[in-house]
């Protein structure tokens, strides 16, 4: 498999988020790949652990190096950046991962409210203000990522700063892409990584010990994250043990004709649509794409 020109030896790769789940997953495929590697994160004991575990898997385990980072705070993003290219002169790869948990409803509690929305949406664009500029001013093939979720896509109930959340790094993220592509001489390219169910520190961190059977592990994720990026996808959607490719479509594609068959907001929900989900879903045809 040929990778993303970004994913080549000797170039660089921040990721945020690292210390753990599908940001440490990432930057240690990266590092195996002959690439120098910057792991961001908050947790500062966390990020020394996992700053070993990358180191393990590099070719040159002196490539490797951590900045603590909250990415919530612009003047924490901006001198993660300017660490960056200090150590490694260029950065071709961006991974805007970090995050936090949700518990954010409705009429809960603001300040939970304010710390979802400054790490899940702010800390995506603080890192495509204060990178993208410099990366496309490189002139060589670089990408950013970005962690989005489902939960983003289609709004289940209950969780609404996480939901909020996530559907702004949608929005941000495909902004990000245009763009890009109307960016004279730009080689940088945006993709939006939608995890599904994944074991993660943020499942751990929920009490759940040992990794749920549905459940894929953030290796899974990077598995499918990385020949996605060579084909160029922005769309990288992942099934799980439990929700295939198809169900996820027409989870999504049900969710879209809300809009379009005027239903009431979130009808997957709705008692009075409940059997014509069903019904929706089990049906031979595949959505429409």
């Amino acid at each position: 498999m040929q990778n993303h020109p970004a994913l080549a030896p000797g170039r660089a790769a921040v990721v945020t988020g690292a210390a753990s789940g599908i940001g440490l997953a990432a930057a240690a495929r990266f590092a195996s790949l002959g690439m120098t590697v910057c792991l961001a994160d908050v947790n500062a004991e966390a990020l020394g652990a996992a700053a070993e575990t990358v180191r393990k898997a590099s070719r040159k385990p002196q490539d490797v190096v951590t900045v603590t980072a909250d990415v919530s705070r612009l003047e924490e993003v901006e001198r993660l950046k300017d660490i960056a290219y200090r150590t490694f002169g260029e950065v071709a790869l961006l991974m805007n991962n970090a995050g936090t948990e949700g518990g954010g409803a409705l009429f809960g509690n603001s300040e939970r409210w304010r710390q979802i929305l400054g790490v899940n949406l702010w800390g995506v664009v603080h890192g495509i203000q204060v990178f993208a500029p410099a990366m496309i001013a490189q002139g060589t093939p670089a990408a950013i990522v970005t962690t989005g979720s489902k939960q983003g896509i289609t709004c289940p109930p209950g969780d609404t700063a996480y939901n909020t959340s996530k559907a702004g790094v949608k929005v941000v993220t495909e902004a990000l892409a245009h763009e890009l592509r109307n960016t004279d001489g730009c080689q940088v390219t945006a993709h939006l990584l939608i995890p599904g169910f994944t074991y993660t520190g943020l499942t751990r961190a929920r009490r759940v010990a040992e990794k749920p059977a549905g459940a894929w592990t953030a290796d899974q994720v990077v598995d499918v994250l990385l020949p996605a990026l060579a084909a160029g996808d922005f769309y990288i959607l992942c099934p799980d043990n439990d929700v295939t490719r198809e169900m996820d479509n027409r989870r999504i594609q049900w969710a879209a004709e809300d809009i379009i068959r005027n239903r009431p907001p979130l009808s997957r929900w709705h008692p009075d649509y409940k059997e014509a989900f069903a019904a929706f879903m089990a049906a031979d045809q595949p959505p429409k794409p």
